[in-house]
């Protein structure tokens, strides 16, 4: 299973997992109808040279964001914690690679990718961890390189909260400060935009979500 498995078994890592094995399918079918999320991808596509080198970070499903780089011809790597979520992206989107792994054991070679995306994938992490990542993965980019990062741009520290139906602990920041952390770690923000979406699920509620769009400097 590779040591970032067992780092997760030993609870390092394991309730975003757990969390998101429940959900499986589920989560896809939740947010299909994020117009947001839909536009993010597209401004991201305009963006590419074709055959570009995408990293996505915490790929779950596969869809939209992995299914949408591959279709247009990009090579994408997906890296997602949870096991239920990584096998289904590899079967619904087989012209990406899948790696079920915690991202923050991954490694990550310095200039690797041409765009990196992080699609919601933060919200599990401590806030901490949060900010190391980013600048993990913008050190990953190459110089120009293109980093998308989306939120819930909620200024909240370790609360415990119930997403569609399963029990996480949430840690974010609001959207300003959200957006400054990307500036430090080392990005030109080039575009954000910010929007209401009620997940399409019995126990979904309305969430604010905010979308960052910049490069690697």
């Amino acid at each position: 299973m590779g040591d970032s498995q067992g780092r997760a078994a030993e609870g390092h890592g394991s309730p975003a997992a757990a969390v998101f094995d429940a959900l499986g399918a589920e989560y896809e079918r939740a947010f299909a109808a994020s117009a947001a999320h839909r536009e993010s991808l597209e401004r991201l596509l305009a963006g590419l040279a074709p055959g570009s080198r995408v990293l996505d970070v915490g790929s779950g499903t596969g869809r939209p964001t992995a299914q949408t780089l591959a279709d247009a011809g990009h090579r994408v790597l997906g890296v997602d914690v949870s096991p239920v979520m990584t096998a289904l992206a590899a079967r619904q989107v087989p012209g990406a690679e899948f790696r079920c792994a915690d991202i923050r054991d991954f490694p990550l070679a310095e200039g690797e990718f041409d765009a990196v995306c992080v699609y919601f994938s933060l919200l599990q992490l401590e806030r901490g961890e949060q900010t190391d990542l980013l600048e993990r993965l913008v050190r990953s980019l190459r110089p120009g390189g293109l980093l998308v990062a989306a939120t819930v741009p909620v200024d909240v520290a370790g609360v415990d909260a119930v997403f569609m139906g399963q029990p996480v602990r949430v840690s974010s920041f609001g959207a300003e400060e959200f957006t400054t952390l990307v500036v430090r770690a080392g990005v030109a923000v080039e575009w954000t935009h910010s929007a209401l979406f009620t997940p399409d699920h019995p126990a979904g509620e309305p969430e604010p979500h905010v979308f960052v769009h910049g490069r690697r400097i």
